[in-house]
């Protein structure tokens, strides 16, 4: 890996993570976590288009990766959980696997038509 790859792969994912703070930041009082459920899902989306091109490693590597988050999406699961929560919780774990695996089918898809 190159210096300047590296560095791509470090400022596409810091840009992830400014997008995802904000849109947490915008979501923060919502009663259901659908801010960390969209940016999983764009970025699995994104992820799914970007896997074809050669700039794979930046786009999903670092502009994904810093996009999307298992660890909240994990945390915030358990919480509704822990707060007798369980419908929630179960929908949560549903909506961000099959919403995400879905939407890298999708973006896989898009990938090979658009780009080959």
């Amino acid at each position: 890996m190159t210096p300047l790859l590296a560095l791509a792969i470090v400022v596409a994912g810091a840009l992830g993570a400014v997008i995802r703070y904000l849109i947490g930041h915008v979501g923060r009082k919502a009663s259901w976590p659908w801010p960390v459920l969209l940016v999983n899902v764009v970025g699995s989306l994104i992820a799914g288009v970007a896997i074809h091109t050669d700039l794979a490693l930046v786009v999903v590597t670092g502009f994904a990766g810093g996009l999307t988050t298992f660890s909240t999406f994990s945390v915030e699961t358990v919480q509704l959980a822990g707060t007798g929560r369980w419908r929630a919780a179960a929908a949560n774990v549903a909506a961000n696997l099959a919403l995400g695996v879905a939407a890298a089918t999708a973006g896989w898809l898009l990938g090979r038509i658009l780009l080959g």
